[in-house]
């Protein structure tokens, strides 16, 4: 399929009585925690709790994992655990945008992300030189019960804001690439429509918004997977609020552990 072609929005258990206009205009929920779409163009995977499998199903949508040297298989992925980020950039350090597209292994995995905020902070670890406290509870206490790990033990999210952006390289290279698709692990979603991703092609077209599922202190999945390499970028929004305030009515903080993505490929 041509990268400027549009996939059509699915139809998602508990949505798929409305129209396909109403499908793009908002935020696409899932029926039930471990809810999976297909729709001919795509692919939807959802999960929340146990996510473990619902892990394993995306990535075997998405083929072999490629690592983090320049080049690979087309037909394979490429995931960021965070784990591999060194105390000096991460949390209270800033984290730089595209550390994840070096030129050479580990680090060459395609992935740059900015934000509209102040920055990108991934977490401290547990036996960080500054004595920072893992999982953003250096920012805010109460933290420390609210996020879990997928991968121990570090955690990403932008600061000074709700919003990331990632966007694709060939891996260890500045040329701009598509994936087939992208899925993240979330911690800390807590209340519905706070958390979605909105892929967008080649030329900026948006290619739909999906919802991640409620996972209230525990994980969530979401994931989407299309026919061929079609997305270039990526909108993350991280519940309804930055960094800093407690949990509360109408408050829900969320932060983000492993990507999972298509081997990304020049357009």
């Amino acid at each position: 399929m041509p990268a400027h072609r549009l996939p059509r929005p699915l139809a998602v258990a508990g949505v798929a009585g409305l129209a396909a206009g109403a499908l793009m205009a908002g935020p696409q929920l899932a029926g039930s925690p471990a809810a999976e779409a297909q729709a001919g163009a795509a692919t939807v995977v959802r999960g929340a709790g146990d996510i473990g499998p619902t892990l394993r199903r995306f990535r075997g949508l998405l083929g072999p994992d490629n690592g983090g040297a320049p080049g690979g298989d087309p037909a394979g992925r490429r995931e960021i655990n965070w784990d591999g980020v060194p105390d000096s950039l991460a949390s209270p350090n800033a984290y730089p945008s595209a550390f994840f597209n070096g030129r050479v292994a580990p680090r060459a995995r395609g992935a740059v992300l900015t934000t509209p905020g102040r920055g990108l902070r991934v977490s401290a670890d547990s036996d960080n030189p500054k004595d920072a406290a893992p999982r953003f509870a250096d920012i805010n206490p109460t933290y420390a019960a609210e996020f879990r790990t997928f991968s121990a033990e570090r955690l990403f999210s932008p600061f000074g804001s709700n919003v990331a952006n990632l966007t694709f390289r060939v891996p260890g290279t500045n040329r701009r690439a598509v994936v087939r698709g992208f899925g993240a692990v979330y911690t800390g979603v807590d209340r519905r429509e706070t958390a979605a991703f909105t892929y967008f092609g080649a030329d900026g077209e948006r290619l739909g918004t999906y919802a991640v599922p409620v996972g209230r202190r525990k994980l969530s999945f979401l994931g989407v997977v299309f026919d061929e390499p079609v997305v270039a970028r990526v909108r993350i929004v991280y519940g309804n609020r930055a960094l800093g305030p407690d949990e509360g009515p109408g408050v829900d903080v969320a932060v983000m552990d492993d990507f999972i993505y298509g081997e990304p490929v020049a357009p």
